[in-house]
């Protein structure tokens, strides 16, 4: 699947690239990123390469990485227009000031007219809340994101590190009023973080909001750089972060990873992002690139497709055991279709289950 074979992002009709530029790491503002030169070569890179979807924020970098993306792109409407660039609000940029950040009208407002200006653009095709503000009522965030769509300063909203219960709440509150309403959701998803197939991958399914992953090669842990054979010999690049996931389960995994890498002629970051790609209600990963050879080796995955016994491999090796309701979810096939298959799923529990020709009392 090339980077020019788009996909809807979720159940809207925003066309984007199965594999999205993550911009967090553009500029050198806190001492480690990737510079303005390299930063535009990497843009250049990925547009060139049939690329449209470009995610950054308010706060990444203290707000240069914006600019940056407005210095090189939205001076040129020809080439913005043809861009999908997505942006978030929630972070405070203004120590001091309690409503410097934040999903309150006035921060979200004034946080959407900085990124107008730093973008050097008219509207953003999608505006991601990024974090949960608990101080703020759901409905005053969605009411306020409804009249910057209205206003055309924004086309799409989306969501990122929220519990599912809020953003069920935030789209049935947004529908019933005739709202503007989540259609993406960011979170980290990869084979080594999957803590959102219990309820965020449902709630996004249902509701049908497209998923795009961030971190999906956790942190680096899944590059290829760490492997069985160098363990405790390779430096990592952020320390206790990475190496809090270098252990036995995690080098079992890379060696798998690798065997399917050898399999399709390619790497082990690759088949990993293949991996996240392939799951349910995700629509385009995003790939971070602190240097333009990092983006080249990521951009591979989308020629990748992993075969049903590949992933059902991968899968068994990091595959998490949820509790309640999950638990007793599993025995419902059971319980409801009498040891019968329904859409395909079939179950049995013996014990629930009255003996073929008996009644109930």
């Amino acid at each position: 699947m090339p980077l020019d074979q788009y996909v809807t992002l979720g159940r809207s009709g925003l066309r984007v690239s199965p594999l999205c530029l993550g911009a967090m790491t553009f500029g050198e503002d806190l001492g480690w990123g990737t510079s303005v030169e390299e930063s535009q070569q990497i843009i250049d890179r990925y547009t060139g390469l049939g690329g449209n979807f470009i995610d950054t924020a308010n706060f990444y970098t203290r707000s240069h990485s914006e600019k940056i993306i407005g210095d090189h792109i939205g001076r040129n409407a020809a080439r913005r227009d043809r861009l999908v660039i997505a942006t978030k609000f929630s972070g405070n940029l203004y120590p001091g000031d309690p409503n410097g950040g934040g999903s309150g009208r006035k921060s979200l407002i004034n946080a959407c007219e900085n990124s107008l200006r730093r973008l050097q653009t008219d509207y953003i095709d999608l505006y991601w809340l990024h974090i949960w503000d608990a101080n703020t009522p759901i409905d005053e965030t969605m009411a306020a994101l409804d009249d910057l769509v209205r206003a055309g300063k924004v086309r799409y909203i989306g969501v990122s590190d929220t519990p599912a219960w809020k953003i069920a709440e935030a789209n049935l509150i947004a529908r019933f009023r005739g709202w503007s309403s989540f259609v993406g959701l960011q979170v980290e998803y990869s084979l080594l973080e999957r803590a959102i197939e219990q309820e965020l991958v449902p709630m996004a399914s249902e509701f049908g909001l497209g998923i795009t992953p961030w971190s999906p090669l956790k942190g680096g842990v899944l590059s290829g750089k760490y492997t069985r054979a160098n363990a405790g010999r390779q430096d990592a690049d952020r320390g206790a972060m990475v190496n809090a996931f270098l252990n036995e389960k995690t080098y079992a995994l890379m060696d798998e990873l690798e065997t399917i890498a050898q399999a399709h002629e390619t790497t082990v970051a690759s088949v990993a992002l293949a991996w996240v790609h392939a799951q349910a209600a995700v629509s385009s990963v995003i790939i971070g690139a602190r240097r333009l050879s990092q983006l080249d080796d990521n951009v591979r995955a989308v020629d990748v497709s992993l075969r049903a016994d590949e992933l059902a491999r991968l899968d068994a090796l990091t595959k998490p055991k949820f509790g309640f309701p999950h638990n007793m979810l599993e025995m419902a096939p059971g319980i409801l279709n009498g040891g019968t298959s329904v859409n395909g799923v079939s179950g049995s529990i013996s014990e629930y289950v009255m003996p073929e020709g008996g009644r109930p009392y």
